[in-house]
């Protein structure tokens, strides 16, 4: 791989069946020089629905009562401001080492990486990943295996796999803005940045962590030959170094800020987030004169900033690996120094074992699925029956009505169909699908 095909502003819409480039968006749009066509993609994904979405929808806490405790949307800022971090120390770097092409510069990494890091979540359904996995387990259910029968194998992983990432990728590419038309036409370097794991849910052994559904895989194709990223398998190819950048952004964030909401609901205290901290901490940072939320956050930003730092420096370090696929496998935040890689993965583990099985989240995790299952059995058998014989129930058509933006059409198919059944569900806040299984079980009509 090469850093001239790697940054492509090149952009893709369908047309006569096929996928095929489209105007750059500095012309489309009639932008000046001082928007480059990574500022616009910039804000595409920050105009969009789906980016206002993710402020009502879990990071990891659901319906938080804490008004300063992260959501999807939060989150996924603080994130792209990491990334941009660690794209802009990325880009100085390369370009002192004359690896960027001509018409590049140094700060395009960090906008690329900025812009990647905010769409990133874009899929995940309401109630994060339970959700995903109780749409799962409503599909792969025995009870349900009729309505997928006719499906092809490759159609069936789809449906039964609701992968958050590839519904990001579903909603750059043909959900948002110029809808089954192009979607947010973003540029091909901000994609390639965005998917984590560049195959379908039919590769072996990474059926459950994938970015392409059946119905982005012509788009994907397209993506990969403008970039150059050598294809690994069938429906498989290498990662977009960049992407390597986001990921590191999104487990630095996730890592650190998890900690400070479970300090500001009572769930740790700041001694234990003082201890995981204190490698990338200097004593004298621990100003114990400050409040507890103010001590976190200070912590918290020196912590971020010396990660920032020893990541940039692992990828630049990993550099000839990344361009030749012998990275693959691993990730930046493994190979980072001992004081960064061992201070983050402890406080992923004190979020497993004192956050994640707090008894406040679990049942609202448990409410989950029963959640999500009733508005899949009420959409699902609908669709069915449209789609197979066209004859259905009063409830059945006042169901379908529920589907405006994913309205279904005949010519559709089950696996379409279902498809859009998952935009709808997916798509969905925790609230709006909590009030919509309320109201759908006729306890919410008094």
């Amino acid at each position: 791989m090469d850093w001239t095909k790697l940054l492509s502003t090149q952009r893709f819409k369908p047309e006569n069946g096929c996928i095929v480039p489209t105007v750059t968006a500095s012309s489309e749009e009639g932008a000046d020089a001082l928007r480059t066509d990574f500022h616009i993609d910039y804000d595409r994904v920050v105009f969009s629905s789906g980016f206002r979405r993710l402020a009502r929808k879990t990071q990891v806490h659901p319906f938080a009562l804490h008004d300063h405790t992260h959501n999807r949307l939060t989150h996924s800022v603080e994130v792209a401001s990491v990334g941009r971090s660690l794209g802009n120390r990325v880009g100085v770097m390369l370009n002192a080492g004359h690896f960027l092409p001509s018409g590049s510069h140094a700060a395009d990494i960090g906008a690329i990486v900025q812009v990647a890091c905010l769409a990133h979540d874009f899929g995940n359904p309401p109630f994060g990943h339970t959700g995903e996995d109780a749409l799962r387990e409503w599909f792969r259910d025995p009870q349900h295996a009729h309505y997928l029968q006719e499906l092809s194998n490759t159609e069936r992983n789809d449906i039964e796999t609701y992968e958050g990432n590839a519904h990001s990728l579903r909603l750059v590419a043909s959900l948002e803005m110029y809808q089954n038309d192009g979607g947010m036409r973003l540029t091909a370097a901000v994609i390639g940045a965005l998917i984590k794991y560049p195959w379908t849910s039919s590769v072996p052994h990474r059926r459950n962590k994938f970015n392409i559904y059946q119905t982005e895989l012509p788009f994907m194709r397209c993506i990969a030959e403008q970039l150059g990223l050598p294809q690994t398998g069938e429906n498989q190819w290498m990662r977009h170094p960049l992407s390597y950048l986001m990921e590191a952004a999104d487990d630095i964030c996730y890592a650190l800020l998890d900690l400070e909401d479970a300090v500001e609901m009572g769930l740790l205290q700041v001694a234990d987030v003082e201890q995981i901290l204190s490698r990338l901490t200097n004593k004298e940072y621990f100003w114990q004169s400050y409040s507890s939320q103010e001590r976190c956050a200070r912590l918290r930003g020196i912590a971020i900033g010396r990660a920032v730092d020893d990541i940039a420096h692992t990828f630049i370090k990993h550099h000839r690996d990344l361009l030749n696929g012998s990275f693959r496998g691993k990730d930046l935040l493994a190979l980072a120094s001992p004081d960064v890689s061992e201070a983050l993965n402890a406080a992923k583990e004190l979020a497993r074992t004192r956050i994640f099985r707090h008894q406040s989240k679990l049942i609202t995790e448990i409410a989950t699925f029963p959640c999500l299952g009733s508005i899949l059995g009420l959409l699902v058998p609908a669709v069915h029956a449209f789609i197979k014989t066209g004859q259905l129930s009063k409830r059945q058509e006042l169901a379908l009505s529920l589907l405006k933006e994913q309205k279904l059409d005949k010519k559709d198919g089950l696996y379409l169909g279902y498809m859009k059944v998952l935009d709808f569900v997916g798509g969905m806040t925790d609230n709006t699908a909590a009030k919509l299984a309320r109201e759908v079980s006729g306890i919410g009509m008094l």
